[in-house]
């Protein structure tokens, strides 16, 4: 069977790093599994990986589609499997690296995403009503309905929320049950690296403050400028929408980064609820290990 990686974990503990090293030791190529990646003139604030990272190893699926653009979890598993497949024909090993468990388990488990074809009057419907309720009440019914779904998906992201509710009145069935599973015939390794939750807010709060150091509010006063509202599923992106109420004069900025702060930890919690500690697949690592030399042993 061919091999597949895939380095899992939280943000901020440390995986580009890990991947890189890894991907050099045994003649990997990195495919982005994190769903903000994937958008242009979003670097910053996602933490891609920098122009001289991206130099030190084959990188695909970075910068593939602009913030206003649709994108899909079947899109993904699409253009991730096209990645794969030509990693393979070149005699190389995909290292998928990403913290959205979505994209990750739908490769590794080989999920076939159900094809409802969109029905306008429904989604309409739906999208009024978050105008004038809010988004949390459609996302509070959507726990009722169809708990596993709502689950696996951040409250945040309207989109996926309207569409989760869409299918399941279309089809009458829950979302998640429409999914089903088969796993590639891949030699899979999955590695997840973690480390004491107190260190790593710890981390994450400096890479907060680093982040606004290298330009962040800038970045999302360049997006505004294009033409890019707050309200796209994109700017969801962690630290998008508080930094844009900062620029709009809602928030002053060392609140908009406590804002950040506190956002991103809580979205830890939901990482680890995909990545679970417990899971036998996974092979857990602290991040303070030599995790490359480890799994490289796995290939020797």
């Amino acid at each position: 069977m061919k091999p597949l990686v895939a380095i899992v974990g939280p943000t901020a503990v440390g995986k580009t790093e890990a991947a890189i090293s890894l991907a050099q030791k045994i003649g990997g190529e990195i495919i982005n599994a994190d769903s903000r990646q994937v958008y242009r003139y979003m670097d910053i604030g996602t933490a891609k990986p920098t122009p001289l990272e991206r130099s030190q190893a084959p990188h695909h699926l970075f910068d593939i589609i602009d913030p206003d653009e649709d994108f899909s979890l079947a899109l993904y598993q699409d253009m991730a499997g096209r990645a794969i497949g030509d990693i393979h024909n070149r005699d190389r090993v995909p290292v998928l690296v990403g913290g959205s468990g979505q994209y990750v388990w739908a490769i590794l488990e080989g999920w076939s995403v159900p094809e409802v074809p969109p029905n306008p009057e429904i989604r309409e419907e739906l999208e009024f009503r978050a105008k004038i309720e809010g988004g949390e009440v459609l996302y509070r019914e959507l726990q009722a309905i169809d708990p596993e779904s709502a689950g696996q998906i951040d409250s945040r992201n309207l989109r996926r929320v309207i569409r989760a509710l869409e299918v399941c009145r279309i089809t009458g069935k829950r979302f998640s049950e429409l999914r089903t599973r088969k796993p590639p015939d891949f030699d899979m390794q999955i590695v997840g690296i973690t480390m004491e939750r107190e260190e790593l807010y710890r981390r994450i709060d400096d890479r907060v403050d680093s982040m606004v150091g290298q330009g962040f509010v800038e970045e999302v006063r360049s997006l505004l400028d294009r033409g890019y509202s707050l309200d796209l599923p994109a700017m969801s992106s962690l630290g998008y929408r508080e930094i844009g109420r900062y620029l709009s004069g809602e928030l002053n900025l060392p609140d908009a980064c406590e804002q950040i702060k506190f956002t991103t930890h809580r979205f830890v919690r939901n990482q680890y609820a995909w990545f679970r500690l417990s899971d036998e697949r996974i092979r857990w690592f602290d991040a303070v290990e030599t995790i490359p030399e480890e799994v490289k042993a796995l290939f020797d």
